[in-house]
């Protein structure tokens, strides 16, 4: 099922998410809708609190990603990258800080330059609750630290500098009263 997406302004996307277990009510139909909601939308990544619900689970796939000539150096790896992150804790960034152009489908039609480390070392249990600790590098990093800052209650325009957020602040507005044209389902604060 395809559930609306909670736009910029809704507190939901404010609250840090809570832990939940392998019981959790409907986690697998949860998780197959938050798929279909992402692919919808056209997305590779997408957090529950994105979709109303305060929990720590996100969902990732940048196969699409191996197709584009940016990435020929680690396509194989791309290709294969779709993934279930349950209860995740970043445990270690590392290596060169690095820009990269971010969106979100919370935010649609706003795009901006995010600093983010190269390298992340992240602990979670996968749809199996089978506990992994990996690291990760390069775009996946990025995707991956874009979603766990939605599971924290953050998101990318809050790594933006004082001028950009007053810069976005109009276009962030008009976002929360609805006033944006989108190709897929959203719910609005206002």
């Amino acid at each position: 099922m395809i559930l609306p997406i909670r736009a910029f302004g809704d507190p939901v996307l404010r609250k840090v998410g809570k832990d939940i277990d392998k019981d959790y009510p409907g986690l697998q139909e949860l998780i197959d809708n938050m798929f279909e909601t992402m692919y919808s939308a056209n997305g590779i990544g997408l957090a529950a609190p994105q979709i109303g619900l305060d929990l720590r689970l996100f969902v990732i796939d940048v196969t699409p990603l191996a197709d584009d000539e940016d990435y020929e150096d680690i396509k194989d790896e791309l290709a294969e990258f779709k993934r279930v992150f349950i209860n995740a804790t970043i445990l270690e960034e590392s290596g060169e800080e690095w820009k990269f152009n971010e969106g979100c489908l919370s935010i649609p039609d706003v795009r901006e330059d995010v600093k983010r480390k190269d390298t992340i070392v992240i602990e979670y249990y996968d749809e199996n609750f089978v506990k992994h600790t990996e690291t990760f590098s390069d775009i996946r990093a990025r995707v991956i630290q874009h979603e766990y800052d939605h599971i924290e209650g953050v998101l990318f325009t809050d790594h933006l500098s004082t001028l950009k957020k007053k810069l976005v602040k109009g276009k962030l507005t008009k976002i929360s009263q609805g006033e944006v044209s989108i190709s897929y389902k959203m719910r609005f604060p206002k």
